[in-house]
């Protein structure tokens, strides 16, 4: 066998509820990835992906992603200069790395910056002292905040949003904000559950595993594994990204208008874009 077909049967046995067999046929696959995932899953890493914050630091500030929030701090901060926005909204902010330095980039700075990621551990560690923030989903910030604001955003953030939720979280944000920014990846249109999307999962899952050198245990048991897992569990899953074109479907379906979608950055894990969609009230 092939070593995809080993990682990618590990898969299929963790979607069947048979976490012991996918160990055993990922340890069978000789590779980084397939020593991770065999580890993580023989030690029954069940917590929430953020539960390690070194490793979502330790992911977001290495490899390939050096050059991605390069790109994407300068379109964000391209995108404060144009606009002027009196007040900004970022939705799943993480520990900041995007919005602060998009922030130091531009040459305008909002004078309300509200902040929300569900981590107390990463919203902490956000560089940006006078923003407000909110240590909520996305769901319960919404729900109870009723601010408007002239800018929102959300980097590589909605994809955990269930497809079940994530449409009215869009509409309502396209009745609150004049202008929304995406970052996201143009994912292969696979179908799901298929050998040849899980088998293009574990492809450039082991691409990313092999750009930590010696912090890969930490990322891969702290964060890739998890996201991983939770792309391909199916009922079970935590992560619903989709191709650029669903994207734009979604927020056309929300009510957004003059969706555009631009290439932002090459990627091990698919093409990142940045994504564009006229909200309410917009001039």
């Amino acid at each position: 066998m092939r070593v995809t077909d080993f990682l990618t049967d590990a898969l299929v046995a963790y979607r069947a509820g048979d976490p012991a067999g996918a160990a055993a046929l990922a340890a069978r696959a000789g590779t980084p990835l397939g020593e991770q995932l065999s580890i993580y899953l023989a030690t029954d890493g069940s917590g929430p992906v953020y539960d390690q914050p070194a490793a979502f630091t330790a992911f977001i500030r290495g490899g390939g992603n050096v050059g991605l929030y390069e790109r994407l701090s300068a379109a964000l901060a391209a995108e404060y200069e144009r606009r002027k926005p009196e007040s900004l909204l970022d939705l799943g902010c993480g520990d900041g790395l995007a919005v602060a330095q998009a922030l130091a980039q531009s040459s305008f700075r909002p004078a309300r910056i509200d902040l929300v990621e569900p981590s107390a551990a990463l919203l902490a560690d956000v560089g940006v002292p006078e923003a407000n923030r909110f240590e909520a989903t996305a769901q319960s910030f919404l729900a109870v905040n009723g601010s408007t604001w002239n800018l929102g955003q959300s980097t590589f953030a909605l994809q955990s949003i269930s497809p079940a939720e994530r449409v009215a979280v869009l509409r309502e944000l396209r009745s609150r904000t004049e202008k929304l920014v995406l970052a996201e990846f143009d994912i292969p249109v696979l179908d799901e559950g298929s050998r040849e999307f899980l088998g293009s999962l574990v492809t450039r899952c082991e691409r990313g595993v092999a750009e930590y050198g010696r912090q890969a245990p930490l990322v891969a048991q702290g964060f890739l594994v998890p996201v991983l897992l939770g792309v391909a569990a199916g009922a079970e899953r935590t992560n619903w990204e989709q191709p650029a074109a669903a994207w734009v479907t979604q927020l056309e379906l929300a009510g957004f208008t003059d969706v555009t979608v631009e290439p932002l950055a090459d990627y091990w894990w698919s093409p990142a874009v940045l994504i564009t969609a006229r909200g309410s009230d917009e001039g």
